[in-house]
C-alpha cells in the first residue's frame, strides 16, 4: 500500500525538507517505522529506544487520531497519515 505521510515543518529537516513522503506499509506502525527506514534522522524523533511511538507524537489516519496502542490499525492505498507534536508550555 502507498501511504502519505504529511510531515510538520519542525520534522523536515529530518526529510531532506520534504513536507509529504509516500511509504508502503499496511499498517499505520509499519508506515511509520517505514519513514524512519527511509530518514533514519527522524526515527528517534518519533521512537523511543523500545521502539514505542514517544507520548507527545499524535498520529491521525485520515484526519482520525490513531492511538498509541493502535499502529497495527491498517492502511489502505492512498490514505493519508498526520504526525503532530504536542507541544506545551506557559
Amino acid at each position: 500500500m502507498s501511504v502519505k505521510v504529511n510531515i510538520p515543518s519542525y520534522l523536515q529537516p529530518f526529510t531532506s525538507g520534504y513536507e509529504v513522503v509516500e511509504v508502503t506499509g499496511s499498517t499505520t506502525g509499519e508506515c511509520l517505522r517505514n519513514l524512519s527506514k527511509q530518514f533514519p534522522d527522524i526515527g528517534n524523533k518519533l521512537f523511543n529506544e523500545g521502539g514505542e511511538l514517544i507520548s507527545y507524537i499524535s498520529i491521525y489516519l485520515n484526519k482520525e487520531f490513531v492511538n498509541t496502542d493502535e499502529l497495527n490499525k491498517p492502511v489502505n492505498d492512498g490514505d493519508e497519515l498526520h504526525v503532530f507534536y504536542l507541544l506545551g508550555g506557559g
